[in-house]
């Protein structure tokens, strides 16, 4: 294996209503303009958000509730001028849980493996991100979800057949066995090196981009120098 034929597979984890998952977006798409087919991008899910009333009231129930965790939020994206949060994000149609959505992306990654000419699962990913934090959607409505899919060009009626049948959430079973193999504490996480290298939470772009070279330069079979 040299060079020109390496290729780099990260597991990427996150949970559709992290702000720093939204924040890290324009990172992953630099990447991929700069390295094409060199990496290949796997999406998994974690329920960082996945009961959120529960969430809000042991975290941020003595600093102030919910309101308070909106003015945390507006404060990290103002930030970072790229992306556009809602000032009523968290308080107007603020979501239950993150896993009904990641059930139907789950969904529609399932249905990209099977079928062609959809228009594309990170395409609706960051549709699905915006509506939340862009638009002060609530995603965990599946009729919300629906919706946005519908709207993107999906067939909802496959989508549905999916989650009926309960391949979406043997899909989701998945990510979180991986996320546990892999030791995965947050959102987002890239996992690259079949779990020798980790990378979590706000990481600066070149630091990303220093593993992903680092691993397309190093000779065959360096996995340890012991």
């Amino acid at each position: 294996m040299n060079n020109h034929s390496n290729t780099v597979s990260i597991s990427h984890f996150s949970d559709v209503l992290c702000i720093w998952a939204y924040i890290a977006q324009i990172r992953i798409d630099k990447l991929k303009a700069e390295f094409e087919s060199k990496i290949i991008l796997n999406y998994h899910f974690c329920p960082v958000f996945g009961a959120i009333d529960v969430l809000m009231e042991k975290n941020w129930g003595h600093r102030g509730g919910i309101e308070a965790y909106n003015k945390h939020v507006l404060s990290i994206a103002s930030k970072f001028p790229h992306v556009e949060v809602s000032s009523d994000v968290w308080l107007t149609n603020r979501p239950t849980t993150s896993i009904s959505a990641h059930v139907v992306l789950k969904a529609i990654q399932l249905l990209e493996d099977a079928e062609k000419n959809l228009p594309g699962f990170e395409h609706f990913l960051w549709e699905m991100r915006l509506a939340f934090f862009r638009d002060a959607l609530d995603i965990s409505n599946y009729n919300v979800l629906i919706e946005l899919a519908d709207k993107s060009g999906f067939p909802v009626d496959k989508i549905d057949e999916k989650i009926r049948s309960g391949a979406a959430y043997a899909a989701l079973e998945i990510d979180a066995q991986l996320k546990s193999e892999y030791r995965v504490i947050g959102s987002p996480t890239l996992i690259f090196n079949e779990g020798r290298q980790i990378l979590y939470g706000n990481v600066g772009y070149r630091v990303i981009e220093a593993n992903v070279r680092e691993l397309l330069n190093q000779p065959e079979h360096q996995a340890s120098w012991c």
